[in-house]
C-alpha cells in the first residue's frame, strides 16, 4: 500500500536495502515479498555515507528511492479538483 508522505530514514553506509516500488508492501518503505506476481521489483540500494534520507512512500517518485514531492503535486490536484466539483 503506497502513501502519501516520506519516510524519513537513517541509513547506513554500505547497508544494503530493498525499497519497496511497487506499493503492496506492509513493511513500507522496505519490501517485504508481497511484489510476487506484480510487474515492479523492489529497488536495492546502498548509501556510501551514514545519512538521513525521506525514502519516498506514495511511489511517484522520478528519483527512486528518495522522495521528490510527488505526493504534493498528488494533493494539490485532488484539492483543485474537489474544489470544482
Amino acid at each position: 500500500m503506497s502513501i502519501d508522505y516520506p519516510f524519513r530514514t537513517a541509513l547506513k553506509a554500505d547497508k544494503r536495502i530493498f525499497w519497496c516500488s511497487c506499493g503492496l508492501s506492509s513493511k513500507q518503505p522496505y519490501c517485504d515479498g508481497s511484489h510476487k506476481g506484480a510487474p515492479l521489483k523492489p529497488l536495492a540500494h546502498t548509501e556510501q555515507i551514514d545519512i538521513t534520507v525521506a525514502l519516498c512512500g506514495c511511489k511517484k517518485t522520478q528519483r527512486p528511492p528518495y522522495c521528490d514531492g510527488s505526493h504534493v503535486d498528488d494533493r494539490r490536484v485532488l484539492g483543485e479538483t474537489a474544489e470544482k466539483a
